[in-house]
């Protein structure tokens, strides 16, 4: 088997993503690009994605995103705004970029995207562990 990545075995354990079918789609140093289909069993009683779902494709973004640097990182915090609404069937894409890093510290900004349509705009701040044992 060849030597996968930190992201990339990062992502072969992360049973969550797996379960709602988030893939990785690009990665490169301070980015990530993941992807998921809306199944029937995502959306709410509107019949619009459960804006939750959509903040985990994003926040899987853009762990892998900060933890292209090769130390573990995890989240500090994050928020997001939700910009219009996805439906069953609609194929979302979230993509991640740095802005900065600073320290033990980053600042990311993902948007999630149907199409050429922004869904919804997420910021996170990164925290890099010291040495895991």
């Amino acid at each position: 088997m060849p030597h996968l990545s930190g992201v990339e075995a990062m992502m072969a354990n992360d049973e969550a993503s797996r379960g709602l079918g988030i893939e990785l789609i690009e990665q490169g140093e301070g980015r990530a690009v993941t992807r998921m289909t809306v199944r029937d069993d995502m959306v709410n009683g509107y019949a619009i994605i459960h804006g939750g779902l959509i903040f985990t494709l994003a926040d899987t973004a853009f762990a892998c995103a900060c933890n292209s640097f090769g130390p573990v990182t995890v989240a500090a915090s994050a928020d997001i705004v939700f910009i219009a609404p996805a439906r069953a069937g609609d194929v979302l894409v979230a993509e991640a970029v740095l802005r900065t890093r600073f320290g033990r510290a980053g600042l990311y900004d993902v948007t999630v995207r149907r199409g050429g349509e922004v869904i919804a705009e997420f910021r996170g701040r990164s925290h890099e562990l010291g040495p895991v044992s």
